[in-house]
C-alpha cells in the first residue's frame, strides 16, 4: 500500500468538521480550508530537508537551520486544488505553483488535460500535489503520471478527504508517493461523492453549483 498518513490532530478533525456541515457559508467554508491546508502543510513537511546558514542574532553570530523554499513545488489540480493553496503557502510563501487542469470525458469517464503549466527545473524540485477530494482518484493518478513525466525529485499528494477507492487507485498505479489526509471515509456513492464526505469540494469553495 502507499504511505497514507491520518493527520489526526485535535485542531485539524474540529475544522473538517465544520467544513462537512452542510449549512457552513461560502465564506466560512472557504475560510476554514485554508486554516486546516496551513495546519496540515506542518505534518507534509516534516521530514524536509534544512540547510545551516549562518545569521546575526541581537546578541551574536550562530549557525541556524533554514528550508529552501524555492525548490518546492505546490502543483494544484484545478479548480478546487485552489483553495488548499492558500493555507500551504502561508507555511512556505517561497514555494513555486504548478496547475495542472484536467475534466472528466463524459463518455468515457476517463480524466482528459486542458492545461498543464509548471516551473521550469522540475528535476531539482519537491512536488507537492494539492486536491481536496482523493474520490476515484482518476484525476490524481493522472496528474502524478504527467508530473513523473519531468522527473521531481519527489511527490507528495495532499487532501482533505478520501475513501478506499481513491486509495486503492493510487496505490495501483503511483505506490511510491505518499497520501496525505484529514480522513478517510466510508465509500464513494455511484455518482462518485464521498460518503458522508462534504459534497463538491470546488461548488462549495466557489459558491457555484
Amino acid at each position: 500500500m502507499p504511505q497514507v498518513h491520518l493527520v489526526s490532530h485535535p485542531l485539524v478533525q474540529h475544522k473538517l468538521t465544520l467544513m462537512r456541515k452542510k449549512d457552513a457559508s461560502t465564506n466560512s467554508f472557504r475560510r476554514l480550508l485554508g486554516e486546516l491546508s496551513s495546519l496540515m502543510a506542518y505534518e507534509v513537511f516534516r521530514d524536509m530537508a534544512t540547510q545551516d546558514v549562518v545569521i546575526e542574532t541581537p546578541l551574536e553570530t550562530m549557525t541556524a537551520q533554514m528550508i529552501d523554499g524555492k525548490k518546492l513545488v505546490f502543483v494544484s489540480i484545478l479548480r478546487a486544488g485552489n483553495g488548499i493553496l492558500d493555507g500551504v503557502l502561508s507555511v512556505v510563501p517561497g514555494a513555486r505553483v504548478g496547475h495542472i487542469g484536467l475534466y472528466r470525458d463524459p463518455k468515457t469517464l476517463q480524466p482528459v488535460e486542458y492545461y498543464f503549466k509548471m516551473p521550469k527545473n522540475m528535476e531539482e524540485r519537491d512536488v507537492v500535489v494539492v486536491d481536496p477530494m482523493l474520490a476515484t482518484g482518476n484525476s490524481a493518478v493522472a496528474a502524478v503520471t504527467r508530473l513523473k513525466q519531468l522527473n521531481p525529485k519527489s511527490i507528495k499528494f495532499l487532501c482533505l478527504l478520501t475513501c478506499p477507492e481513491g486509495i486503492n487507485a493510487m496505490h495501483r498505479a503511483h505506490p511510491d508517493v505518499p497520501i496525505f489526509t484529514a480522513a478517510i471515509d466510508r465509500e464513494l456513492n455511484d455518482h462518485g461523492y464521498i460518503l458522508p464526505g462534504l459534497g463538491d469540494a470546488g461548488d462549495r469553495i466557489f459558491g457555484t453549483q
